[in-house]
Parts: structure tokens; sequence; C-alpha cells
């Protein structure tokens, strides 16, 4: 307990790649980790083929895991149009640290992965990713130079050896302690984790 006598903010480490299929379905149940519970989002965007199956195994896997997808998002109600399977994803993630630092990181999220897995866009092409910062407020010319800048695609590349380095193996991961929680369908474990540390808002 804080001196105020309100819990101490959990930090939850996310892994995320905008390239997951997996992620997208994160993008659209996992915000109630931080609106009901006292936590602290860390914000660790992974690129490349850092996280995911590598590019052997992936040729196989697609096609089940689109159809994977395509069961769990009449589930839940959301479209699903997976964009080409060329589509690079990892400047979409540099932008999200642009995102992150201008307060509006959860738009960014939901208004990518929606571009991607909802309108099938490839947003490793820059006019969809730019399209993407407009709508969210960041301004385009700082936010092309941000994506562009190698300091901070290189910092995507030190998440993943932090991920490793934590036990992670794949996205999304959500790391909460000595806890790692690995894919969409662990949210809800996610949550009854923070709620046995009593950390449920009133």
């Amino acid at each position: 307990m804080s001196e105020t006598g309100r819990p101490v903010p959990q930090r939850v480490e996310v892994y995320f790649h905008f390239r997951s299929p997996y992620c997208y379905l994160a993008s659209k149940n996992m915000w109630s980790i931080f609106d009901d519970y006292h936590t602290t989002l860390v914000w660790r965007p992974l690129g490349g083929w850092d996280g995911r199956s590598p590019p052997e195994r992936a040729k196989t896997k697609v096609p089940l895991a689109r159809q994977d997808l395509a069961r769990h998002c009449r589930r839940m109600g959301i479209p699903c149009v997976p964009p080409p399977v060329t589509t690079d994803a990892t400047l979409a993630g540099v932008g999200s640290l642009l995102a992150e630092e201008k307060g509006v990181l959860r738009e960014y999220i939901v208004e990518m992965m929606r571009m991607e897995w909802a309108a099938g866009a490839d947003i490793g092409e820059p006019e969809v990713r730019n399209a993407v910062a407009v709508a969210v407020g960041l301004d385009l010319r700082e936010y092309e130079e941000f994506v562009s800048a190698a300091a901070q695609g290189q910092r995507l590349a030190a998440h993943w050896a932090e991920a490793q380095d934590r036990g992670v193996i794949g996205v999304p991961s959500f790391v909460v302690g000595d806890q790692i929680f690995w894919g969409n369908d662990r949210i809800d474990f996610v949550l009854e984790h923070l709620h046995e540390l009593r950390l449920r808002k009133c």
C-alpha cells in the first residue's frame, strides 16, 4: 500500500507484435488489465521475426493460424480480413513508441491493428502507417522521422533480448512479477492473478 492507502500499481509488461493475429485479438480485450486494476502498462513492442514463428515454420503455420483467427473473430463479433502475408509490421511497432510518448498508445494500437486485421491493409506501407498516425493525432513529419531513426528500431531488438532473458517465448505475453502469461487466451488468467493480488479498483 502507498501512503495514500491505495495499492501501489503493479507493472505489467506487454510483449506485442503488430504482425501477430493473436495480438489483434489481444488489442480488443486486454484493456481491462489496465482499466479495472491498479496497474502500469510497460510497453514492449517487437519487430522482424522476433517473438514469432521462424519463416520456415510460418509457411505451414499461417493457413492454420488464419483459420484459428477467423473462429476467434466470429466468436468475438469482430471483422477478420488478414493482411498480405508479406507485411512487415516492424516500423508500426517503432511508431508505437512515439505514440506512447505522446499519450495515444491505446488509440494507435487499436487503429493500427484494425487497419491490418479488419481492413486487410499492409501496415508495412508508409501511407497506411501514416494514415493511422494522423488519425490518432500524431504529427506526421515527427512520426516519419521517428520511425526512420535506426536508434528507435534498435529498441525493439532490445525488447526481444529482454524478453528472452525473462523467459518469454511468444506474443502476446503479459509479465506480472515472475508470472508469464502467453497468449490472448490467457488474459483471463492475468485478471485472476491481479485479483488475487488485491489490485482491483473499487
